[in-house]
């Protein structure tokens, strides 16, 4: 093996692992960067050499040091990620959206925190097919509409729909809530 195929061997082994860590999509990574998804995916399949550009932008996105992207870090024994540290995606008007995924899971099911402003909405297009999600409201009230289906769900209250096709999820005051998307 050679020197360079070494370097592009652990590049893209240390990125893959800390889009994992950070429980990120290859789709969210590419909106935090605003690297294309298919240059992500190259990269980290070590198909591809990055400038120092879109590095820079990727170790930006997945909050990792760029001068040790490189370097091999033993695995922690607990892996921590602070509440300050949690990725947050901003997809739409008064929804912020905290990733809490762990690594292990990527691509069977992700995990987030969602905070919802009065009257702000998350509309969603069709995840693939097969693919389920699990909304639980912790606080106030929520509206999920999967398809032609809709409920009204309180504190508490866990509803589990096809996502799959066009669904929604809606609050008319302040709300909190824990989404599991299952077989993203």
């Amino acid at each position: 093996m050679n020197a360079r195929s070494d370097i592009h061997d652990r590049l893209a082994a240390s990125l893959r692992e800390a889009r994992k860590a950070r429980g990120l999509s290859l789709d969210a990574v590419a909106k935090l960067s605003g690297v294309s998804r298919s240059m992500v995916s190259q990269i980290e399949r070590g198909e591809s050499s990055p400038t120092v550009a879109t590095l820079w932008n990727l170790t930006q996105a997945l909050q990792v040091d760029f001068a040790g992207l490189l370097e091999g870090r033993p695995a922690p024994g607990i892996e921590i990620t602070r509440a300050s540290a949690a990725p947050v995606i901003a997809r739409s008007p008064g929804v912020r959206i905290r990733i809490l995924s762990p690594a292990e899971a990527v691509g069977e099911h992700e995990v987030y925190d969602l905070s919802f402003e009065p009257g702000a909405a998350l509309v969603s297009d069709p995840h693939s097919p097969g693919c389920r999600e699990h909304l639980t409201v912790v606080e106030g009230a929520l509206s999920v509409q999967s398809g032609e289906d809709a409920e009204d769900l309180g504190p508490g209250d866990t509803a589990r729909y096809a996502a799959d096709r066009p669904h929604a999820i809606r609050a008319g005051a302040k709300a909190r809530a824990i989404l599991i998307v299952q077989g993203s």
